[in-house]
């Protein structure tokens, strides 16, 4: 376990899997492997005959893949969970898992770009392989896009003379570098908040550029079609936005939260939810980055069965 551990340490390990209800046979999907450290808890609690897929579009992770016949990598994005559930021929999942936050991994590798810890070039793209880079974006989009961007995702109250300042450096200096970023953004970030400002800035730049809320809102569309009647969708949020996007989802079945209801005034959502979980001093202990974690549990009604 310990190449895993050094990729990323998985988050409410036990809560979660416990949550799945993993038991013999069953057919589940960690939607987000990473180093793989929640899929080999599943594995180490399904029957023979089960199968998990593991789905991440970042090909550094499929070198975690355990070497298990129960397993099966699909190197791609969450959004796209209809599609290969299809493909591979599964007719309904008991279980989804799905952590959202971002690996360990990316936040200590020196050359993606996710950290403003090490000097590299302003990528941030969790697949290598097509889609622009933060520096693109840097680069390219109109001032109001940025600060709509620095606003929401970042929850940054110097939104819009960070996106001007922006705009004013890459008219003579294309941005290319994390030291060209956070020359811009250190003038807005308070000397006593400087590294929590600075984290602000790189995580709104990170969820743009890999549309990580529009991702979100489509796998979880998909998950009431993929899960059988009694399936169970448990997902680890980290920020307010996506706590709230799988909060509303989890209540009405629907993205906008909007709770219908039939002829008798009955919800009409899909699911049954639990209470939140949060993380335990000593997970807090264990793990600093589990902080923020939020542990949320939808079962799907028998009734929802098509």
């Amino acid at each position: 376990m310990t190449e895993e551990t050094i990729y990323h340490t998985p988050v409410m390990l036990a809560e979660s899997i416990d949550k799945m209800q993993v038991e013999g046979d069953t057919l589940c999907a960690d939607l987000t492997f990473g180093g793989g450290g929640h899929s080999r808890e599943i594995l180490s609690r399904m029957g023979a005959g089960g199968t998990l897929y593991g789905f991440d579009q970042d090909e550094d992770a499929e070198g975690n893949a355990p070497d298990d016949d129960r397993f099966v990598f699909v190197r791609s994005n969450f959004r796209y969970l209809r599609n290969f559930m299809r493909y591979h021929g599964v007719e309904g999942l008991d279980a989804i898992l799905a952590d959202l936050g971002v690996s360990g991994h990316h936040f200590d590798d020196e050359t993606r770009g996710f950290s403003f810890r090490f000097d590299a070039d302003l990528d941030m793209r969790m697949n290598k392989r097509g889609g622009e880079t933060a520096a693109d974006l840097l680069n390219t989009a109109t001032e109001e896009k940025l600060a709509e961007i620095f606003k929401i995702y970042g929850e940054l109250n110097c939104s819009r003379k960070l996106a001007s300042a922006v705009v004013k450096r890459r008219a003579t200096r294309p941005y290319r570098r994390v030291s060209d970023l956070i020359e811009t953004a250190k003038p807005f970030c308070p000397p006593q908040r400087e590294k929590k400002e600075m984290a602000k800035v790189f995580q709104a730049l990170r969820i743009e550029v890999n549309h990580e809320m529009e991702s979100l809102k489509e796998m979880l569309q998909q998950c009431t079609e993929v899960l059988k009647p009694g399936g169970r969708l448990v997902v680890i949020t980290y920020h307010s936005i996506e706590d709230r996007i799988v909060k509303n989802f989890m209540k009405s079945g629907n993205i906008e939260g909007k709770i219908e209801q039939d002829f008798f005034g009955r919800s009409t959502s899909p699911y049954i939810t639990e209470k939140i979980i949060t993380p335990t001093d000593e997970e807090l202990e264990r793990n600093p980055r589990s902080r923020s974690a939020k542990l949320r549990v939808a079962t799907k009604k028998e009734e929802t069965a098509q």
